[in-house]
């Protein structure tokens, strides 16, 4: 016959502190030079007609507290005509404000 008595006193008392100083100075100094020469000829034929016309106006009034309503008015209208065949003609028809069919 086996008696077995365990009598144990154990305290366990764990104090642990812990301090966390980060300091770290980056100092990043990039001096690229880069020289980059580009021959490459690029030939692109778009037969894809893509008219855009954007008419968007944007109004906007907000009154001040100095007694003085500010109104700004935004009026922008955009066309964009991609046809990569007649690519002049539409750089004319931006200033010239002439429509091309």
């Amino acid at each position: 016959t086996l008696t077995h008595t365990h009598t144990y006193p154990r305290t366990y008392i764990r104090t642990r502190t812990h301090t966390h100083t980060h300091t770290r100075i980056h100092t990043h100094t990039h001096t690229r030079t880069h020289t980059h020469t580009h021959t490459r000829i690029h030939t692109h034929t778009h037969t894809r007609i893509h008219t855009h016309t954007h008419t968007r106006t944007h109004i906007h009034a907000h009154t001040c507290t100095h007694a003085h309503t500010c109104t700004h008015v935004h009026t922008r209208t955009q066309i964009h005509t991609h046809n990569h065949t007649r690519a002049h003609t539409n750089i004319c028809a931006l200033f010239t404000g002439t429509s091309f069919d």
